[in-house]
Order: C-alpha cells, then structure tokens, then sequence
C-alpha cells in the first residue's frame, strides 16, 4: 500500500487545516485514500500528514503537481515540505 508522507511547518495551524479541508476533493481525484494529520505535542504549527495512495505513482503526480505547491502557499506552509514515499511494511497488532 503506498502512503506519501509529508511533513512541514505552518504559520497556522487553524488556517492551515482549512485549507487542507478544502483541498480534500482535489486529493480524492487524484487518488487518496485518507489518511492522518499529526501535529508536534510541543509545536502545534510542525505538522506532518501521512496518506495512503491509490498507486505510487499518483501519489508522485500529486505531490509535484502545481495544484498542491499553490495550495501549500495559500495555506501559510513554511519553507520547503519534506516528502518521503512509503510502502507499509508491517502492521503490527502491539
């Protein structure tokens, strides 16, 4: 199962997952398939989202696509993301 993982800093957190919301039909068509929004327990701005993908490659057509760097402006990310492509190894029940 591939999952894109990307983690950045926010100027806001609030404005940020507005954002993200809004831009939930956009990944949907793209190929997501859900996923989770992780926020640092001491920064709540250092914000990491882990989502699983319909293939790798849709997952790498979204995540360079010009659609997703003009929603990241918009949302107030910092600086550039850092995104890994991950395939589910395990899935332990402890």
């Amino acid at each position: 199962m591939p999952y894109l993982f990307v983690h950045h800093k926010v100027e806001d957190f609030a404005k940020w997952k507005q954002v993200f919301d809004e831009h939930a039909a956009m990944r949907k068509s793209g190929g997501s398939k859900g996923g989770f929004i992780f926020q640092n327990a001491e920064d709540p701005n250092d914000v990491v989202t882990l989502m699983e993908w319909d293939s790798e490659e849709s997952a790498r057509r979204f995540s360079q696509s010009d659609d997703l760097r003009q929603a990241m402006e918009l949302a107030g990310v910092s600086g550039p993301p850092y995104i890994r492509f991950l395939e589910l190894a395990d899935r332990p029940s402890v």
